[in-house]
């Protein structure tokens, strides 16, 4: 049998090699080469993002209207309008997006997913949206520290910020805002259906005209008036003097260390059902260590008065002026 000679290149000198194998050689080195410097020279250049994660950029109001017709309208007779038109704000032709964020992706897409929503934010994360521009007022200026911002109630649980009408961002009438508290403050408004009462729920007032729900400087959000006292002297300003002679309470502790402001079982909102009792929490002694079962909650009255008597059982037939006196100390006159 005849065999062909096999030739092996493995031992063979580089010029015994065939000439294509040298060829091949040089041009795979040539196109590493190009490789290497084509991949340095897109290193050192900035890439593009891709289309789909380029930052959202502003379209106008105009853009908003084409699919938001209704609300477009209503913003028309808001006082959020002045945003729009006025150029100081930086905002003009632009308020919907100065709330919402920029709009390009929300238009191109129509998904909710591209576009702010302050009413679905953290409430947090949502009054940062609005106090960007209503930080700076007087009414608000207690907001960041109030018990509402405390308590996680935003902005918008209260406000309606598209509604139609010059005063449509909030209730207004005494009925409707008390609805609108009584939604969260349902303990309080039962306190209204006591027979003692302010006239709340008949419509005469408002719990606006008390508290302040923005903030305020005293506790419980009281509004202030007449040098920072209570609201309470907007309607009752003969009980808070000023007085020579003071009741150290209704300048210290307030109308409601004798009051119930929110409605009571007992005449005059007290917190006791007698006046006597109300007095004694501050005017006796200490209680006894064993009170007697028939004992006057456990304490010992002023001493020359005698409880046991019917005339020392209403302190106010004699102290007729406990919120301060003209005229005497002991508030008799």
């Amino acid at each position: 049998m005849f065999v062909l000679p096999v030739h092996s290149t493995r031992h063979q000198s580089p010029r015994a090699r065939p000439s294509w194998t040298r060829t091949a050689g040089l041009v795979g080195a040539a196109m590493l080469l190009a490789a290497m410097g084509s991949a340095q020279e897109k290193a050192g250049a900035p890439a593009s993002p891709p289309p789909e994660n380029k930052p959202a950029e502003f379209v106008g109001s105009t853009t908003c209207q084409m699919c938001h017709e209704d609300i477009f309208n209503a913003f028309q007779k808001s006082p959020h309008q002045l945003v729009e038109t006025d150029k100081k704000r930086g905002w003009d032709t632009k308020a919907c997006e100065s709330c919402h964020g920029p709009g390009s992706k929300h238009a191109e897409s129509a998904s909710a997913a591209d576009i702010k929503q302050p009413a679905k934010l953290q409430p947090g994360e949502a009054d940062r949206t609005c106090l960007t521009c209503h930080r700076n007022q007087s009414t608000h200026s207690g907001r960041i520290n109030s018990s509402h911002a405390r308590n996680q109630v935003s902005c918008t649980a209260c406000h309606s910020i598209h509604k139609n009408g010059p005063h449509g961002l909030v209730a207004r009438k005494p009925a409707e805002i008390n609805a609108l508290c009584a939604a969260c403050h349902t303990d309080v408004w039962a306190s209204f259906q006591k027979p003692y009462k302010h006239r709340l729920p008949e419509g005469a007032m408002s719990c606006v005209d008390c508290h302040n729900p923005h903030g305020s400087a005293l506790p419980r959000q009281i509004q202030t008036t007449r040098s920072n006292e209570p609201s309470c002297a907007k309607c009752h300003g003969d009980k808070m003097g000023p007085f020579p002679f003071e009741h150290a309470p209704v300048r210290l502790e307030g109308c409601a260390a004798c009051h119930q402001p929110h409605g009571s079982a007992n005449p005059r909102m007290l917190t006791r059902h007698e006046v006597r009792f109300v007095c004694m929490e501050c005017h006796s002694n200490l209680p006894v260590p064993n009170p007697a079962a028939n004992s006057t909650l456990g304490t010992v009255g002023p001493a020359i008065h005698d409880l046991r008597s019917p005339r020392f059982q209403n302190c106010t037939l004699c102290h007729q002026k406990v919120h301060g006196s003209y005229a005497n100390r002991a508030f008799t006159k």
